[in-house]
């Protein structure tokens, strides 16, 4: 299994062009919960085919960890492509890690940053996190501390246990006044940014 971080597939979330397509999307969602995933493939894919986001990040995520299909990294590629550009956050996020570790494409740690922030900027938590991890390190990105301070403390905002270790592990390169600087940048964008209206990873 290839995910870095088991994620629920959110049953309610299906960005559906219509009511029939959105019930068999659901009944995809639920099958691919339960490992059903002959089942989650033979519902998603044709609302995948429609169009349907939610649909084709789920075709994308099985043939990206050989669920009921034969692993297939540019099957996998296209899905979450074409997920990710409707706005869905959890492509985007499995774009940048496929992106980053070069699996199916170049390695390029510049368009999985590109893929991270699009994915954090919509509250996705595993995306904020490697987001800040690519800030501190400079990695894809220019190294900016103050940022990377920034991402953990908003992920940790949200609920992340291990964005606050991280912000204990990296304020001592920051001055005080950088620590205070990136925490008043995170309340602001937390307070910009509804709970309800995000699209968050669940931590397990």
């Amino acid at each position: 299994m290839r995910d870095r971080f088991p994620v629920i597939l959110l049953l309610a979330a299906a960005v559906a062009p219509g009511v029939g397509v959105a019930a068999d999307v659901q009944k995809g969602l639920e099958a691919f919960n339960i490992g059903d995933y002959a089942t989650s493939l033979a519902e998603c894919q044709p609302a995948a085919e429609a169009g349907d986001a939610l649909a084709q990040f789920c075709v994308g995520r099985l043939y990206a960890n050989g669920f009921g299909v034969p692993m297939d990294d540019a099957l996998a590629l296209k899905w979450y492509g074409l997920a990710a550009e409707q706005g869905n956050a959890e492509a985007q996020f499995n774009l940048g890690v496929m992106t980053a570790n070069g699996w199916g494409v170049p390695m390029d740690d510049v368009e999985a940053a590109k893929w991270y922030r699009l994915a954090a900027e919509q509250g996705f938590l595993q995306a904020q996190t490697s987001l800040a991890g690519a800030c501190h390190s400079g990695r894809g990105v220019e190294q900016n501390v103050v940022e990377a301070y920034m991402w953990y403390a908003i992920a940790a905002g949200l609920g992340d246990m291990n964005a606050e270790f991280k912000l204990d592990e990296i304020a001592p390169d920051l001055s005080p006044e950088e620590v205070a600087e990136a925490q008043q940048r995170a309340k602001s964008w937390l307070d910009a940014h509804p709970a309800e209206t995000l699209q968050a990873g669940h931590i397990e």
